[in-house]
């Protein structure tokens, strides 16, 4: 009987050799500092921020951004939050979806919008990254790398803290020099 030889000394792994750990672990190198915890920690708390209580749930949610009579809504599931603008409701949806109990909320309004589009930039590249990635996985291992992602994040989120309730001003309202 004949040997088979095979000229790949290398074969392709097979389905289910690959870890969800390890393409979670991979889409993360891949995103770096646009990963929505770093953009949390580096850019959100750095600034003025106040806390901003979410009590989103940690299992998935549908999370829908609602125009109504009254303004805008963020709806969690069956719970609506009032939100101040557009802005705000999306800033604080990309959070809603992660699970985050409280959030801090930057105090200067004019750079919600910016990190708004940075955080759901970051949100739709990181579930983009996770469907190219895991192309030729079952659907359950990409709701399994989609799980560990959102539960890392959430953990970083956690980590950075939501901030005081109210930002501190440190102005002097005092317009005369002090007598020495």
């Amino acid at each position: 009987m004949a040997e088979v030889t095979t000229l790949n000394p290398h074969p392709i792994p097979l389905r289910g050799a690959v870890r969800a750990e390890t393409i979670a672990a991979e889409i993360k190198r891949q995103l770096g500092d646009q990963l929505i915890s770093v953009i949390y920690r580096d850019r959100i708390r750095a600034m003025r921020t106040r806390s901003y209580p979410l009590n989103a749930p940690v299992k998935k949610a549908d999370i829908e951004i609602m125009h109504t009579l009254l303004g805008i809504e963020l709806k969690i599931g069956k719970r609506r939050l009032l939100c101040p603008d557009l802005a705000m409701a999306r800033y604080l949806s990309v959070f809603a979806r992660l699970g985050v109990a409280e959030v801090a909320a930057p105090y200067d309004i004019t750079q919600v919008s910016r990190l708004a589009d940075e955080l759901e930039s970051s949100w739709y590249r990181m579930l983009m990254l996770v469907e190219h990635l895991a192309v030729e996985q079952s659907e359950r291992f990409r709701n399994k790398v989609r799980a560990a992602l959102i539960a890392d994040e959430r953990n970083g989120i956690i980590e950075a803290g939501a901030g005081p309730a109210i930002p501190q001003f440190n102005q002097n309202t005092k317009q005369r020099k002090a007598k020495f």
